[in-house]
């Protein structure tokens, strides 16, 4: 018998922002700022922190992901759990100082390898979010 938990795949998207560590971290950890790229949610960066991000609800599907605070390491990473229609996974940003700004690094990992449609629209979603997360990210002061 194989080991299925070991079989899974991950969402990699790495971004450069012309933005400091402090401003993307703003954007990655103030639940109001959350809000406005990602998700309503009521978000802390406190390691063990349980929090829910909420979207409208679509057929086959509450709006609800709930999550818990795994890593909160100011300006370098934050990870949480990520639970969804009986789909668990974890994401993890990590953030790396460059001359112009901030490299992102976005990991969203496992994706079990039948769940093609969960992978597929994590793929898309995240693509979708981190442009957002760069617009907002230019206006903050």
């Amino acid at each position: 018998m194989s080991n299925t938990a070991e079989q899974t795949r991950t969402v990699v998207i790495e971004r450069e922002f012309s933005h400091s560590p402090e401003k993307l971290w703003r954007a990655l950890t103030e639940s109001p700022l959350i809000a406005q790229w990602l998700m309503k949610n009521d978000f802390e960066p406190a390691v063990g922190r349980k929090f829910q991000l909420r979207a409208e609800p679509v057929p086959q599907w509450d709006g609800i992901i709930n999550c818990e605070v795994l890593v909160a390491e100011p300006l370098k990473r934050l990870s949480y759990s990520w639970s969804t229609m009986g789909l668990a996974s974890v994401v993890l940003f990590t953030l790396t100082p460059t001359e112009g700004g901030t490299h992102l690094r976005m990991e969203h990992s496992g994706f079990p390898l039948d769940q093609d449609a969960a992978y597929k629209g994590a793929t898309y979603g995240w693509q979708r979010f981190l442009g957002e997360l760069d617009k907002l990210v230019a206006e903050l002061e």
